[in-house]
């Protein structure tokens, strides 16, 4: 169920790993999400580089080489960083639509 929801996530967006969790149906469980989408297969088409931790940051360590390429893929999308992070009022994406999450 959270890669299905992961799935549902629109270029150019981005959700929590919190947010994934509640709108798989198991919420305060972000933790679950993390070790879904590390469990994906190599070659998957779920679009884990579109899930971020809830300060709009990429969880992996800066500089290393999985935080470059989920970076770098987001940023193909057209997602912007300041200062390493991600403005989730203008990039989230809410379950079951595609509007920009308004906090």
């Amino acid at each position: 169920m959270i890669w299905a929801t992961v799935q549902q996530i629109p270029r150019g967006r981005v959700a929590t790993y919190g947010q994934i969790a509640s709108a798989a149906g198991y919420s305060r469980q972000a933790r679950l999400t993390g070790y879904a989408l590390h469990a994906l297969p190599e070659n998957s088409a779920v679009p884990w580089h579109r899930v971020i931790n809830a300060q709009g940051r990429i969880s992996f360590p800066p500089r290393s080489a999985p935080y470059r390429r989920q970076r770098k893929k987001l940023e193909a999308e057209g997602v912007m960083f300041l200062r390493g992070r991600v403005k989730l009022q203008r990039y989230g994406w809410r379950a079951g639509g595609d509007s920009p999450l308004l906090d």
